[in-house]
């Protein structure tokens, strides 16, 4: 009777913060549900295929000119799912740097150029010359988990159509070409760069439960007296958070460096990163505390947040995402929206790619809009929940 009248007692509690509650019991549905959509109930993640086509047409056996480059293409786009929706979204281009770029940038997984002489070494494989070859260029971000499937099924494509064309001569080889220096990083090293967003979205947490605990204690009733805004204590107290950010990514920096971490980019613009993604993360955390009474509500909301910067960012493992529209040949998407998002994606930039400052402008211009944007509604928000 004992333990009933103690269930009995949390029930009538509970009752009393059915906000917690509810955002507890919809946590793991809602990301089902997300995940639902994203891939239609069924694994039909496409990849994004680049091809440079340079071939130039060739008579083959049956007198009729092929470009085979042509073929392969088509070879590639046919390649679907046992559902049908295509594997790879194959796109034609003429320029090997705007490719390199989108392989940079993410919004293309691998890049194909097909040499001038592909038609005619499969139309001299035909004809019995002696062996006659060509190399087909596989370019691609070896640290971009999506890379290896997108390349075992173009490689997949353009084999079978070459062995079909000249028997089972293998008349095409391929070279593979690594994006700046994917192909020498270790595995320990391509794990920092979500190590390092995940150390900056603690300060969710941080933040959120640190104006909370001002508002559950009461000290906020005492601030209010000295006619504080808003903007100005959270303007206060983000500046502080920011000095813990810094610290933070500093130390995680280090610790990386002196397990045999290499950044083959300039170290301060991946710091520079961290801090302003840290800025943008805090802006959201004003806004978990604007929301929050107590700090055991602010804990518990921040994980809203906290999941979506984890795993709908790309911080954890990357995520199948269309675009929405697109702006200067920026592909833009829904999840752009979330500061790790573009914290990745620079980090890998200077990591891995060697880029320096100019190459990350676009993430770190959309991170700083973030960060205003956020703390803009967390100001917003504090001063029609709190101070009025």
């Amino acid at each position: 009777m004992r333990i009933w009248s103690v269930i009995r007692k949390c029930a009538r509690e509970q009752k009393r913060d059915l906000w917690v509650l509810g955002l507890s019991l919809v946590f793991a549905p809602l990301f089902v549900f997300i995940y639902w959509l994203f891939t239609g109930g069924n694994a039909t993640t496409s990849y994004a295929a680049l091809v440079i086509n340079h071939d130039e047409a060739a008579r083959f056996s049956d007198g009729v000119m092929h470009n085979a480059g042509e073929d392969v293409i088509l070879a590639m786009q046919e390649l679907t799912f046992k559902d049908g929706s295509p594997i790879l979204r194959v796109s034609s281009i003429s320029d090997r740097d705007l490719g390199e770029t989108a392989l940079r940038d993410r919004d293309a997984t691998l890049l194909v150029i097909i040499p001038p002489s592909f038609s005619q070494t499969l139309a001299n494989a035909q004809s019995g010359a002696a062996e006659p070859t060509t190399q087909v260029e596989f370019i691609g971000d070896l640290t971009n988990p999506y890379y290896t499937v997108a390349a075992v099924m173009a490689m997949t494509a353009l084999d079978g159509y070459a062995v079909d064309a000249t028997g089972e001569y293998r008349a095409v080889s391929l070279l593979e070409t690594a994006l700046g220096d994917s192909a020498a990083r270790t595995e320990f090293e391509m794990y920092i760069p979500g190590l390092l967003v995940l150390a900056v979205i603690m300060m969710l947490f941080q933040a959120a439960m640190l104006v909370a605990r001002d508002i559950e204690s009461g000290s906020l009733q005492r601030l209010k007296i000295t006619r504080l805004t808003a903007f100005e204590y959270l303007s206060g107290t983000t500046a502080w958070l920011a000095l813990i950010a810094i610290a933070e990514v500093l130390l995680t920096f280090a610790v990386a460096v002196a397990f045999g971490f290499r950044s083959h980019g300039a170290l301060w613009v991946a710091i520079l990163v961290g801090v302003i993604t840290s800025l943008s993360i805090i802006g959201v955390g004003m806004i978990v505390a604007s929301l929050s009474k107590t700090v055991s509500q602010a804990f518990v909301i921040a994980n809203f947040p906290f999941g979506f910067f984890m795993f709908l960012s790309g911080a954890a493992f990357p995520i199948p995402m269309n675009r929405l529209f697109t702006i200067a040949e920026r592909d833009i998407k829904i999840i752009d929206v979330l500061p790790p998002t573009h914290a990745v994606a620079a980090l890998n930039k200077v990591f891995t790619l060697e880029v320096g400052l100019s190459g990350v402008l676009y993430e770190l211009t959309a991170l700083s809009v973030l960060s205003v944007i956020y703390f803009s509604v967390g100001v917003w928000l504090f001063r029609k929940r709190h101070l009025n």
